[in-house]
């Protein structure tokens, strides 16, 4: 079936891409460089399938339970990265956020359970629609912070003289600043959309619904303190 397939495949896959990136970046392979980007680009299509499949075999999101969640965060990090790969143009970064995506289908696949009888509401694709939008901006905000501490590990290197890999592979700081910078802005994009979806949706959906639920508030909270951030950024 070709749903099994996919789980125990996409593990597999998501290794030999943060291997090829690693050999890339450490070793400096051609050929790892040459193949990394579009490796990356089939594994995005080949989750974003299994996604579909999963949705559709078992007439739900894979949103009702921690490890078919783990799958679709994995596939958010993944997306966000190549779209920041694209944006930017730089391939040199892959390796530390891919290898996140990797922990994230590995322990999904070994203990993912396939559910038929869920709850009605959670078979709505627009609550699949309204989680993922929100996986994908934490994700994205996620790949932000890790490109922040990548800057910080190379601004302690240029302060400390020490010319080492993580001086000669990574891109400089300001190629790394643009890179968070762009990774934020995809969040908060993703963010705003899944506010908005929830904000019109949750309360027809579930009744005892309320806007002080602490996921809608701290999701609210994250969305202002980047926005003021973005703001100052583009005005100030």
């Amino acid at each position: 079936m070709p749903i099994e397939i996919l789980k125990y495949l996409l593990p597999l896959i998501y290794f030999i891409v943060v291997w090829t990136y690693g050999k890339a970046f450490f070793k400096s392979s051609k050929s790892a460089e040459t193949l990394k980007s579009p490796l990356l680009h089939m594994l995005v299509f080949l989750h974003f399938i299994y996604l579909i499949l999963r949705t559709v075999q078992f007439s739900h999101p894979p949103i009702t339970k921690v490890f078919e969640i783990m799958t679709v965060v994995a596939f958010c990090i993944s997306l966000a990265y190549a779209y920041i790969e694209v944006r930017t143009k730089v391939k040199g970064t892959g390796y530390f956020i891919l290898m996140v995506a990797f922990f994230f289908q590995l322990i999904s696949s070994l203990f993912i359970k396939d559910l038929l009888d869920v709850p009605d509401v959670l078979r709505s694709n627009l609550l699949g629609f309204h989680v993922t939008s929100a996986l994908l901006g934490f994700s994205a905000i996620t790949i932000s912070a890790i490109y922040g501490m990548l800057y910080l590990m190379l601004y302690h290197d240029i302060k400390s003289n020490r010319i080492g890999v993580i001086y000669q592979r990574l891109p400089n700081l300001e190629i790394l600043e643009r890179m968070s910078f762009s990774s934020t802005k995809f969040g908060f994009v993703f963010l705003t959309i899944a506010i908005i979806v929830g904000i019109i949706w949750l309360p027809k959906a579930f009744d005892n619904f309320s806007y002080a639920d602490p996921k809608l508030v701290g999701t609210g909270f994250i969305w202002l303190l980047y926005g003021i951030g973005l703001a100052a950024k583009w005005f100030a």
